[in-house]
Formats: C-alpha cells, structure tokens, sequence
C-alpha cells in the first residue's frame, strides 16, 4: 500500500520552506518515525518523519526545492522492506560455507588490516554526526565527512553546515586563497529572514535607547546563599536570567505601555508577559517565548529557558514556540558585551538588553567601594512610548533587582 508523505501544515506566518537536506534515498528501507527529511523554514529547521515501515519508492522535491504546505514530498511502499529484505537473505543463506583455503585467507587479511599503521585507515564518517543540528549532520554524511576534523567557527566552536561545506570543496576559513583570502557563502534561511526583520525594525518603528546601570551584589548574594538548595530542590541551576524575567514581568504590568504593540492606527495593550528570549545559535538568533511569565515561579522560569536552548542546540524548536511575544529580553554579555543598543522585534514595543557583569567604584553610603555592576538598556518604539515612562520601567527593574526580595513579596 503507497503512503503520502507532506509538508507538515505550516503557520499562517509562515509561508514557505526549502528541502535543507534529504536523510533517506529512494529505494531505501525506512522505518516509522525515522526522520526522512529536514524542511528550512524563516526560524526553525522542521523534520519530517516517515508515518510507516516500509520502502521509500519515489522523492517529488530535490534538496533545494522550495515546498509549501501539505505539498506532497515522497511516496513510502508500506510494507515493502520486509518482503525486498527476504530474497537477500535468502541468498546469504544459500551461500556455501567457507573452504578451509578461504578461512585462512580471510585470517591473514584481518591480521594485515589490524596490524597496518593508523594513517592507512579510513577515517570514520560519522565521528559525531548525531551531535550537528540537521542541516549540518545531514551535510556530514553525504559528504562522508568526520566532523572531529573539522574545525568549527560556531558558538563555543560548534561545527556548522557552512564549515562542513567548505571544508569538502577544500577551504579552510581566513587560510585559502592567497594573502587577500575571500568566502562566499549563501545566506540561511532564517539569516535572510533576521535581516529582513532588522530593517523592518530599522524603517518601521522610531526606537530610542535609554541607559540604566544596576548593582547586583544582592543578587549574587542571594544566588551563593540559596543556590544549591534552590538547584536541590528543583533541579535547575538558579541563574541571572530568571531574576531579569521576573523582574521585567512585574515592571510591564506596571508599565503596560511598555508590553503594548502597534497595529495600524491601533495600539494593543497585553494583559499578560509572554517574554521572547534571545538565543544564539550556529544557524542564528532565535527568540522562544516563555509565556505569562507573571505567572511563574524561578524555576520555571530557569527550566523554560534551559529546554528552549537545549533544543535552539539540536535543532528542535517548534514553530510554536517562536510564535507571539510580547517583549524580549537579550543578553549580550554571555559574549563579554559591555555595553549595547538591542534592536526592537516588531511587532513588539521595546526590548531589554543585558550586559556583561563588572566589577566598578560606585559611591555607596559615603564610601567608594568596588561592586559587580551591569549596564541595562531598553530601546523602544518613541511612536507609543514616551522617554518618562522608559526610563520609569529601567528604574523599576534596577530597584527590583537591588532588593530582591521586592520580587518576592511582589513590591
């Protein structure tokens, strides 16, 4: 029986997606939920699994192709592995048995093989194939590559499909081609897609930057007091990040104009904090949401965002989990950023950046002492914020995380 296999149904925000890389070729045994095929959309890399056992018989699309949804992507002869898989081993089992001759033949060649230097043996080919997100292991296997050879120019030199591909055509980044060495490498999908938004950003919306700074010794504190019974009794670590969130959340609701969206002559004000998150990774920056953030605990709020970048690393976010948002919170000095002005991400309103921690002189009580300081920016859309209530909103973070337990007590 002939099974159909589609382009999943895709988001009304998303419009198309290109065939990244196919895991399987035609006349191969498949399985049920083994993945077939890697679809590239704007913002996540989509795998598509087969629906049954059986044979693939025919591909529509090559890698490449551009597909929509429900677009009929192959054909799997259900069943059919089974009955192909027979006659072979009924040949194998027909096969007579060794003579005595063939036996030591065979033994001297293991011998030799074993005994032959390292560099005489091929490389393997997987070499941690199922660690690369989907473009990337895909790209290592047809190409037959060891990614552990491989030097990688991603986060945390993470091995990407652009680094597999050039070193197949033979380039090494910044060493081939001369003294004045050059690149040229399509752009992703979803790079194209982070462009397009930024100049949207850029001509759309009249963004401002203000500036705060915060002393976050209590919170440091606070995270070397409680941090190991926090982390024992929910299973996560207690970061920075969850301290931010709370804090941004219990501001927006103080400050709604800062949570509220454009939308034609309109301005829709949120009831609720449903905060993208910046993430990077070797495709992009992506941005899942954490959804009514008001709402949730520390931990909660540490686990959402420890799943989002464990699956933003292995390629398995959902389109729904980059859908909506209401504000965003970046933070730049995972990288060592001292000091920054985030871009806004329409149709958002305002977006928070972090910064790297410092020790700086401040003046406190008199005295100059040394503190772990933190530069803060907001940028936001002049057209419904005012410079009043922004700032207002940085202060309120800054006050918040200053005296932690005003989080708490919800002060």
């Amino acid at each position: 029986m002939a099974t159909e296999v589609k382009v999943p149904v895709l988001p009304e925000s998303v419009s198309d997606a290109t065939i990244a890389g196919w895991h399987k070729k035609a006349g191969d045994a498949v399985k049920r939920d083994e993945n077939l095929v890697d679809l590239e959309t704007d913002k996540v890399v989509l795998e598509v699994p087969s629906p049954v056992d059986g044979v693939l018989k025919e591909i529509k699309f090559k890698e490449g192709d551009t597909v929509t949804s429900q677009q009929l992507l192959a054909i799997i002869e259900e069943g059919a592995a089974a009955a192909e898989s027979a006659p072979a081993a009924a040949a194998k089992d027909d096969k007579p048995a060794a003579g005595p001759e063939e036996v030591q033949e065979k033994k001297g060649a293991a011998k030799a093989e074993a005994a032959a230097p390292a560099s005489t043996k091929p490389a393997p080919v997987s070499g941690g194939t199922d660690e690369l997100p989907p473009g990337a292991r895909f790209t290592a296997k047809k190409e037959g590559i060891d990614p552990s050879q491989v030097e990688g120019t991603g986060r945390r030199g993470a091995v990407t499909k652009e680094d597999l591909v050039n070193y197949a055509a033979g380039k090494t980044p910044g060493v081939s081609g001369g003294a004045r060495p050059e690149q040229r490498v399509p752009m992703t999908r979803i790079r194209k897609r982070i462009a397009e938004r930024l100049m949207q950003s850029k001509e759309s919306i009249a963004m401002l930057t203000s500036f705060n700074e915060v002393n976050l010794g209590k919170v440091m504190a606070l995270r070397k007091e409680l941090g190991e019974q926090f982390q024992k009794d929910t299973g996560v670590k207690l970061g920075f990040m969850s301290f931010f969130a709370k804090a941004a959340a219990n501001a927006l609701q103080r400050y709604p104009v800062v949570n509220a969206s454009v939308d034609g002559d309109d301005v829709v004000y949120h009831g609720y904090a449903d905060i993208s998150v910046a993430i990077s990774t070797d495709r992009g920056l992506v941005t899942p949401v954490l959804r009514n953030v008001e709402r949730m605990s520390f931990a909660d709020v540490e686990k959402g965002i420890g799943d989002f970048a464990k699956a933003a690393r292995e390629g398995g976010l959902k389109l729904e989990d980059l859908q909506g948002g209401t504000f965003t919170i970046t933070n730049g000095g995972t990288f060592g950023s001292l000091f920054s002005t985030p871009i806004v991400n329409p149709p958002q309103s305002a977006i928070l950046g972090m910064h790297a921690i410092k020790d700086r002189a401040i003046v406190e009580d008199g005295k100059v002492i040394a503190a772990p300081m933190m530069y803060i920016a907001l940028s936001y859309d002049h057209r419904i914020i005012d410079g009043k209530d922004a700032v207002l909103f940085l202060v309120d973070i800054k006050n918040q995380l200053e005296n932690p337990g005003r989080m708490v007590l919800g002060l």
